[in-house]
């Protein structure tokens, strides 16, 4: 029995002029819409596709507290714990600390950009604005969040 490895070479005409272009199709995103928006016609939830998809996905990410979560007690940012502390710039830094953490560890499709945590104590809440990119369409989004404290 003969063993050979037949080895092949091939040469690229450089000079050609002919080019071909690789496309690959992107995988869209989809997530299942928290307000349960009926479809006009065919009477079945609406989903939220790419953009919108990860706008949720960040969203819920941030407003969701430990324990919260069956069999995933440590996922959220646990801003609710912080509500209560006094209003000023040690609280923003926890805040802002809490939510750069559960998107790192949680969130890998975006790239985040800037995380603004502003205290009003006219009105007593927190305004939150979280900017991101996505890595795969390199499209920007934010969210915007009002924690106030209800009693």
């Amino acid at each position: 029995m003969d063993n050979k490895v037949e080895r092949t070479s091939s040469t690229i005409d450089i000079s050609s002029k002919s080019t071909s272009h690789l496309t690959s199709r992107k995988k869209g995103y989809t997530d299942i819409d928290l307000r349960l928006t009926l479809h006009p016609f065919r009477k079945d939830i609406v989903p939220l596709k790419d953009a919108e998809a990860v706008k949720n996905a960040v969203k819920n990410l941030v407003l969701t507290n430990f324990f919260e979560r069956p069999f995933q007690p440590n996922l959220g940012a646990n801003l609710k714990a912080l509500l209560f502390e006094p209003m000023d710039s040690i609280t923003e830094i926890a805040l802002r600390e809490n939510i750069e953490d559960v998107i790192l560890e949680n969130e890998p499709r975006i790239r985040l950009v800037k995380i603004t945590v502003k205290g009003n104590i006219d009105n007593n809440n927190y305004d939150i604005r979280v900017k991101y990119i996505i890595k795969q369409t390199n499209e920007i989004g934010q969210v915007s969040i009002v924690l106030r404290r209800l009693r």
